[in-house]
């Protein structure tokens, strides 16, 4: 057989997809449960079997080559129609994962996220429920969710640390202080753990605070800080495009680093191959 029709093989695809998706040979690996040299040989196997090279890699950054990116499409289709195979010859019942996120840590990757999960598992239903680290923090069952993702607000709560992000001041260019004027806070309702610790510092440091506005999510508060309404405690991969930390400024109190914390419940082999990408998605998201 001549090496055009050798057929390829699939778990080089799918390693190659995932290392697109994270830009990131370490968080492929983790979503594969294996290792980076595992996953660099996976890819070199592609590009000899392929004669082109898929990938550009630097010590700080994977990008597509643009043999890569033509490649990508037709990666993608090639695992959805053995996946579509499989489901043919042995329909399995439906499969479902029900994720719970943090509003303050479901940030702009999360189409990618959703993009990444439908393209390894199509067959896999996918609910994401948007709510407070509190109702999080009591675990994965007691929501009727198989995984949780929050920031951490007790020091007791057990789970795997994803990543540790620290909050900042984040205003529109134009936000200004001024003297002898409270600052004009924009937070979620309480009981919420970032407006908490935020008012907290602010009463700490002996600095007076009004809320102007709000919201009922992070994205409404992104909208009041884009509008110049106020100020308001986000981590910088939440905050509005646009948006300035200003903390240093303006001299307001710097905010505590916390833990962005995963939970799970004992899933099903598929199910739990999916939260490994979730997994790998976030570690990536916060580490930027």
């Amino acid at each position: 057989m001549t090496k055009a029709f050798r057929p390829l093989d699939l778990d080089t695809v799918q390693a190659f997809v995932l290392i697109a998706d994270m830009g990131s040979f370490t968080r492929a690996a983790e979503a594969l449960e294996t290792t980076q040299s595992a996953i660099s040989l996976k890819l070199r196997r592609l590009e000899e079997r392929l004669d082109r090279r898929l990938l550009e890699r630097t010590p700080r950054q994977v990008r597509l080559s643009r043999h890569g990116e033509a490649f990508l499409p037709a990666a993608r289709a090639l695992l959805s129609a053995h996946e579509q195979a499989l489901s043919g010859v042995s329909p399995e019942p439906p499969r479902r994962l029900v994720l719970g996120i943090s509003d303050h840590v479901a940030g702009p990757e999360l189409p990618s996220l959703v993009a990444q999960l439908a393209a390894h598992d199509p067959q896999l239903m996918i609910e994401i429920r948007i709510c407070p680290s509190r109702e999080l923090q009591a675990g994965a069952a007691p929501g009727g969710f198989d995984a949780v993702i929050f920031r951490r607000e007790i020091d007791h709560v057990e789970g795997t640390v994803l990543g540790e992000e620290r909050l900042g001041w984040f205003a529109a260019p134009g936000w200004r202080l001024r003297a002898g004027e409270p600052i004009r806070l924009a937070t979620l309702a309480a009981p919420c753990g970032v407006r908490a610790l935020a008012t907290r510092a602010l009463d700490e440091a002996g600095l007076s605070w009004t809320e102007v506005f709000v919201g009922g999510g992070v994205m409404a508060v992104g909208a009041a800080v884009t509008a110049g309404l106020a100020v308001a405690a986000l981590a910088r991969r939440v905050a509005p495009p646009g948006a300035l930390d200003v903390g240093d400024r303006f001299a307001l109190p710097k905010l505590p680093a916390s833990q962005i914390m995963l939970q799970s419940r004992a899933l099903g082999a598929r199910e739990a191959a999916a939260l490994l990408i979730v997994s790998a998605a976030f570690r990536t998201a916060i580490a930027r």
